[in-house]
């Protein structure tokens, strides 16, 4: 079955880096498109960047375009979350999703603080 296991996270200074991971299996990865979003504490979850199967095609939403930089490795099946000049208010739980097979990871908290 489609399984996602993200790892990375953890306490980061404000302005500091963190880059999170995402392990995926039981589909073939390459072919679709993948995202990763998180959910900050009495928050929605929010779409923080996405890309495309061949990882030529990416987009993020304004609050992190420029900080933010995602990429995969499809002979890995990785997916990856680069976070650069890391904020107070990007402190969340960070999720891998997979829209086609509606699948989600368990999540790896990021806390930025000093």
């Amino acid at each position: 079955q489609v399984q996602l296991m993200e790892s990375g996270g953890g306490l980061v200074q404000p302005g500091g880096s963190l880059r999170l991971s995402c392990g995926a299996s039981g589909f073939p990865f390459n072919l679709y498109p993948m995202s990763w979003y998180r959910q900050a504490p009495g928050k929605p979850r929010e779409l923080v960047a996405s890309i495309s199967g061949t990882g030529r095609s990416t987009d993020y939403p304004d609050f992190v375009k420029g900080r933010f930089t995602i990429s995969r490795d499809n002979s890995k099946n990785l997916l990856y979350l680069q976070m650069d000049s890391l904020k107070p208010e990007d402190t969340a739980v960070y999720y891998c999703h997979s829209v086609t097979f509606t699948a989600w990871g368990k999540g790896t908290l990021v806390t930025v603080s000093s």
